[in-house]
């Protein structure tokens, strides 16, 4: 279920709120320890604020849900 006040967070604001760098962001995301980012427009990526609330209350035990390959 979608809730209705989440919104997305484009990267210069992921970065004020996490103190990550972009880079930083981008390596955590490859390794699955990072909440990805969704398309929202043509060209345009987003981060859904409750994914990085969450990330934040636990970074060191967060992880990517995956569909499993196969």
């Amino acid at each position: 279920m979608v809730d209705r006040d989440d919104k997305f967070l484009r990267l210069p604001a992921v970065i004020e709120k996490t103190g990550c760098g972009r880079a930083s962001i981008y390596r955590m995301i490859n390794a699955g320890v990072f909440p990805r980012q969704e398309r929202i427009g043509a060209r345009a990526v987003g981060w859904r604020l409750s994914a990085i609330a969450r990330w934040m209350e636990a970074p060191a035990d967060y992880q990517e849900d995956r569909p499993a390959a196969g």
